[in-house]
């Protein structure tokens, strides 16, 4: 029996399975006719029918999974926007003190500005800027310290009072 018609027969199986873990017909449709589309891609499917039928249940979940984490992640990411330019309208600072405190982190190594970035700006976990980085937790938090000092001895050069951090890990 051909790959095709081996998806095809068990596409009824493959579409009660997907309306039992995401619901709607549509979200089930979509999940299914993607994981057809995986398996017509695969180099190398399970050739019998028996072993095709739990691979394809894996990757209806698996696929169904990462609709989740992407949805998640969007929402994340729309609810951190959300609070950033909330923070922006509703937290007038003194103007001199803005500047001067951008001063001071264009004025850091490319390094630190952008530990500094990823950690205190964008609200990032030491774990998730290691991750971005590519480097060690550790290495993290040991350029944000020095980025931070560094940040406050040019604010101290201009007698300037930094502005408060916001709790983060």
């Amino acid at each position: 029996m051909a790959h095709n018609d081996r998806l095809l027969r068990l596409r009824p199986q493959l579409l009660a399975y997907a309306r039992a873990i995401c619901g709607p017909q549509e979200e089930a449709d979509d999940l299914v006719q993607d994981a057809i589309e995986r398996a017509l891609k695969a180099d190398c499917p399970p050739a019998g029918i028996d072993d095709l039928r739990p691979w394809m249940f894996r990757v209806i979940r698996n696929l169904h999974l990462d609709a989740i984490r992407r949805a998640r992640t969007r929402r994340e990411y729309a609810a951190q926007q959300e609070r950033l330019l909330s923070d922006e309208l509703h937290e007038p600072g003194d103007p001199l003190q803005d500047l001067l405190v951008r001063q001071a982190f264009e004025a850091v190594s490319p390094q630190h500005r952008e530990v500094v970035f990823l950690v205190d700006i964008m609200g990032m976990r030491y774990a998730e800027a290691a991750d971005v980085l590519a480097v060690a937790e550790g290495t993290v938090m040991s350029r944000l310290s020095r980025a931070r000092r560094a940040i406050l001895d040019r604010l101290d050069e201009s007698n300037v009072a930094p502005m408060p951090r916001r709790k983060r890990n």
